[in-house]
């Protein structure tokens, strides 16, 4: 996989090679977020191909790691619809920038579609709002985003099949994360919401890929409704 020469320092694309091993592991569950960090961390500053392989010698060779389509087909989905399952799995990002800001001032700012989110993503609406929507990304193992909202509002959409985890601050304003969803697989892709609100509010929404707020509500209501035609499911 890193090509012998010792003592010599590695090339960009090695460094990017081995970051794509390692996120390959990841995705297979193989290494935890902690470990994932940790290495990727270590590949950037490895002044050696000999250090850059022993972040890799105790991870199986490409082609001995089972496709994301047979690893995620032997782990629960969460997904009792299939739907995640149809549209095949996550795609992990491997080219992977730094940061991003996303501002909305006086007016908005918004990221959708197939763009690429960084490690570091900073979303700010001042008097106005911010909006990241990661349905239809590759996303990196894990992804950081920092939520400001000063009298505007921040939004974030992400899709079943992502582990959120959120930790911010409401004053005069809300800092708010609704999963009525089933829980992504445990190899999913990780995205950390962290920041403040200030008579303001960030809000995190899951919705699924092509699917607007009001279809999502529409959804809900009827998966409720159909909840309580089960058996135990109430009156």
């Amino acid at each position: 996989m890193i090509p012998e020469g010792r003592g010599m320092p590695p090339t960009e694309a090695l460094r990017q090679r081995a970051v794509d091993a390692l996120s390959e592991a990841f995705a297979q569950d193989l290494i935890s977020v902690e470990e994932f960090e940790r290495r990727v961390e270590l590949a950037h500053r490895a002044d050696s191909m000999e250090a850059l392989r022993k972040l890799l010698d105790d991870l199986p060779r490409p082609e001995q790691l089972p496709s994301r389509q047979e690893a995620r087909s032997l782990a629960e989905t969460g997904d009792p619809r299939g739907e995640i399952e149809a549209h095949g799995p996550r795609p992990m990002a491997t080219h992977v920038p730094e940061q991003t800001v996303v501002l909305g001032l006086l007016g908005g700012g918004v990221r959708r579609g197939a763009w690429h989110p960084a490690r570091y993503n900073y979303a700010i609406g001042v008097l106005g709002g911010a909006e990241l929507d990661f349905r239809d990304c590759a996303m990196p193992p894990v992804t950081d985003v920092r939520a400001f909202a000063v009298m505007g509002g921040v939004e974030i959409i992400v899709p079943p099949d992502v582990i959120v985890e959120t930790s911010g601050v409401g004053i005069l304003g809300g800092f708010e994360h609704i999963s009525p969803e089933p829980g992504a697989p445990r190899n999913a892709p990780v995205l950390r919401v962290s920041g403040l609100a200030l008579m303001g509010g960030v809000e995190v929404r899951v919705r699924y890929p092509g699917e607007s707020e009001r279809d999502a509500k529409r959804r809900r209501k009827l998966e409720r409704r159909e909840q309580k035609r089960l058996p135990g499911g109430g009156a």
